[in-house]
């Protein structure tokens, strides 16, 4: 008995152990220069220009992973904010008709894949991302010919479903 009690409260242990843990976008202060972040990121794996000589450095864990965080520097190098843009509240500031590849490719990065529908003559742009903690998804966006965000939409990321009997049991 003494022993369930003991694991129980070592599973709990570890549980908020591991909900403390700092992620790799947090503890960064706006205004610090921009070595402070690639000191404790490493080096960025993408580097995007952004309006006003600014940089956007991406640090992404796809294809596998669910987050990219992304560091905005500004033109003299200093941190404007870092965060996690793989997550929903990013993803809905894509604007239908407006935004183009580029706009989803600066403020995203690479996609985990990409594939094209000939009868919908779009291209798709998917990304893994976790939402909520808990459920893992994939974030597409929709382009047409001219490379405009036509359509976005979120599945459930088929590397994570569990398995399903075929006859639906």
């Amino acid at each position: 008995m003494v022993c369930k009690r003991l694991s129980a409260a070592l599973a709990c242990a570890a549980v908020f152990a591991l909900a403390g843990c700092a992620q790799p976008w947090q503890g960064f202060t706006a205004g610090e220069d921009q070595s402070a972040v690639i000191a404790r990121l490493g080096p960025p794996r993408e580097i995007y220009d952004l309006p006003g000589g600014g940089k956007r450095l991406m640090w992404p864990t796809q294809p596998m992973g669910e987050t990219t965080t992304a560091a905005d520097v500004d033109a003299s190098g200093k941190v404007v904010a870092v965060r996690q843009v793989l997550q929903p509240s990013e993803f809905y500031k894509a604007q239908i008709g407006t935004w183009t590849k580029q706009d989803v490719l600066v403020h995203f990065g690479r996609p985990e894949e990409t594939a094209y529908f000939p009868l919908m003559k779009r291209e798709v742009w998917s990304y893994r991302y976790l939402e909520n903690n808990v459920w893992y998804q994939l974030y597409h966006f929709y382009f047409d010919p001219e490379g405009i965000l036509r359509l976005t939409q979120k599945t459930p990321d088929p590397l994570h479903e569990p398995e399903r009997n075929r006859f639906g049991f």
